[in-house]
């Protein structure tokens, strides 16, 4: 099978305060990207940093680069999030059914594990908020018998 070369250009944007941290963050992710194996940026830039009405702060970055593994442009969409990713090459490309099958697979069981690790947070949280509500009770009818 012949090399596959995939050109991809993705958007990160990083929201929130303040503007410095902001701006930071968005530094070190441009850095670790490019360390990133298996890819070869080709063209990063990175726009001024805006504050919103809100009070945060905004920035984002459109980089653009080649990997040859369809797999590591699907572990780059969970690892950074982007708001945007667009295959510039190859156009027009065939693809083999099992490369796009266990791609979609290896999707699915990151969703079914970020599914499990939402659920679990949210059955601590409703845990916590019983066992603070218990405490509150607690602390009014001591409050009672102190008085």
């Amino acid at each position: 099978m012949k090399q596959l070369r995939i050109e991809v250009r993705m958007i990160v944007e990083i929201m929130g305060a303040p503007k410095t941290h902001i701006e930071e963050t968005m530094k070190m992710v441009v850095e670790k990207f490019g360390n990133e194996p298996g890819i070869k940026v080709l063209k990063n830039k990175t726009f001024d940093c805006k504050e919103l009405e809100n009070g945060l702060f905004s920035t984002f970055s459109e980089i653009e680069f080649e990997t040859n593994e369809l797999q590591k442009l699907s572990d780059i969409c969970f690892e950074y999030m982007p708001s945007s990713v667009e295959i510039l090459e190859p156009a027009g490309a065939e693809m083999d059914m099992a490369v796009l099958s266990d791609m979609f697979n290896d999707i699915l069981a990151k969703l079914h594990r970020y599914d499990m690790l939402v659920k679990n947070f949210n059955a601590e949280n409703r845990i916590l908020k019983e066992k603070m509500e218990k405490m509150r009770k607690d602390n009014l009818e001591l409050m009672k018998k102190l008085q």
